[in-house]
């Protein structure tokens, strides 16, 4: 009998942990949960993480020193950056697309509406250096007033929240002058940014390091070259053991997760979709359609278009090549904790060569941001239609090329896109604390987003893998 892959054993824990979460929550058990098994899918987030810094850092320089000249790696770093660039735009402009084709901020009930559009011209009033979009005021109008008290109440309740309060504060950190992310991407101590896991100035350290060992004689950098790619070759096993343990460990992660989220009430996860539903079914299926149609279409004409496979089969050796790291994905709603294993699916299952990996991917991890660029453009635009305000083609075409540089450096953590979401709605000057309206479902879609950043990742590793015939057909029989 046929072992089941290792993506099957995922998915199996997956669903057992989504089953065991309701159970939990209906019986009574989520503290139990919480205390004994969500720690376990904890344990694993930690271990992925401990991997991923000293594998990029040795993967980058591995690949950079195996490359031999610096004109390789430039011309690698335009088609990467330009990929990734475009593939942000790109899904950018479908969350548009989708935002305004099914109007999802509309969806609410009229009064709810009302309600929405008054709290909206109060902070309005009350905010300097901001402009009404049209000419609708609820406010002078008599027939609302007895609305006003409920209005009032609503921004009330969004500016004294404490989350929120922590990330405009942060947005506030981020948002210091347009040349701050290269400021930004330089270390001024090494050891800080491996302590702060700051990816950006890592990978910044990581292509200093290995252009300088290549422009050096190669019989001075001989003994380092070994060194850096052992270790290399040290982590990806590491990476190997720890995800023979993975089905257990996605099992804590999901079931801690919604256990969380539900508590003893597990009619609570309905209520929050119920409360956001038109938002979250729109932005869920048009990150799916991305994941799953999109970009497998795409890859798999470029695929065929070299080899000669066939379409189908070249979709289906992609698809079924990247489903390990897309599940982990899910699970762990964090692109910097998975990339190890992303390395690892785009080497071994997809077969790109390893030095095109190691570079494309811990880069695409930082600054490649696909699903979070998508969720942004329908949030805003969702954020704006539940307050009655219809933005114009300039102020979306903002949002697109805001959304894309806020993707761009943002950390690759849960729930970061929040905190760039912040950016995005200042910059077409509408109120940040509305972020506090898509809270309850966060979490929710920041899982199938983060699956759409890996996916993206992968999309681009082919791409730049092929073009420099650095891509072979894996035989996975």
């Amino acid at each position: 009998m046929k072992k089941p892959t290792l993506a099957a054993k995922i998915i199996i824990g997956l669903i057992l942990g989504i089953l065991w979460a309701l159970l939990s929550s209906y019986m009574g058990w989520s503290d139990f949960t919480m205390k004994w098994i969500a720690p376990v899918g904890e344990i694993f987030i930690r271990l992925l993480k401990l991997i991923a810094i000293p594998l990029v850092l040795f993967s980058i320089i591995s690949g950079i020193s195996g490359l031999n000249d610096t004109a390789t790696l430039g011309r690698m770093g335009i088609k990467t950056m330009g990929l990734y660039i475009t593939s942000t735009l790109i899904a950018c402009t479908v969350g548009i697309f989708f935002a305004n084709t099914f109007k999802p901020g509309y969806q609410a009930d009229q009064e709810q509406l009302n309600i929405n559009r008054l709290s909206y011209e109060i902070w309005v009033n009350e905010t300097a250096g901001v402009e009404f979009f049209d000419e609708i005021r609820l406010s002078e109008n008599s027939k609302y007033n007895s609305l006003l008290i409920d209005a009032k109440e609503n921004l009330s309740e969004q500016l004294e929240n404490k989350e929120l309060n922590q990330k405009i504060s942060a947005a506030e950190s981020k948002n210091s002058g347009p040349l701050q992310f290269f400021v930004d991407m330089v270390p001024s101590n090494i050891f800080i940014s491996f302590n702060n896991s700051l990816m950006l100035q890592i990978i910044f350290f990581s292509l200093f390091f290995g252009i300088t060992l290549v422009a050096l004689p190669k019989k001075k950098t001989v003994h380092m070259i070994g060194f850096i790619n052992d270790g290399s070759n040290i982590f990806i096993k590491m990476v190997d053991i720890i995800m023979k343990g993975a089905p257990i460990f996605v099992f804590a992660l999901l079931a801690g997760k919604l256990a969380e989220m539900a508590g003893n009430n597990p009619s609570r996860l309905i209520e929050i979709f119920r409360a956001l539903g038109a938002y979250t079914l729109i932005t869920i299926v048009a990150l799916l359609l991305m994941i799953f149609i999109f970009y497998p279409l795409i890859i798999s004409l470029i695929i065929n278009r070299k080899t000669k496979i066939g379409f189908f089969k070249a979709w289906k050796y992609f698809s079924k090549g990247i489903r390990p790291a897309q599940i982990l994905a899910f699970s762990t709603s964090s692109t910097a904790a998975t990339l190890p294993v992303t390395m690892d699916c785009v080497r071994d299952n997809l077969g790109v060569d390893d030095k095109v990996g190691s570079f494309v991917l811990p880069v695409g991890a930082t600054v490649n941001m696909d699903g979070t660029a998508l969720y942004q453009s329908i949030a805003v635009i969702f954020m704006a239609q539940f307050h009655m305000i219809d933005l114009t083609i300039v102020q979306q075409a903002t949002i697109i090329f805001t959304a894309t540089l806020a993707s761009i450096g943002a950390a690759s953590v849960p729930s970061a896109g929040l905190i760039m979401l912040i950016v995005v709605l200042e910059s077409v000057g509408l109120n940040p604390a509305w972020i506090a309206i898509i809270f309850p479902v966060d979490r929710i879609i920041d899982m199938v987003r983060t699956m759409l950043n890996l996916t993206g990742d992968a999309v681009v590793s082919l791409i730049v893998g092929i073009s420099e015939n650095k891509f072979k057909i894996i035989d996975r029989k």
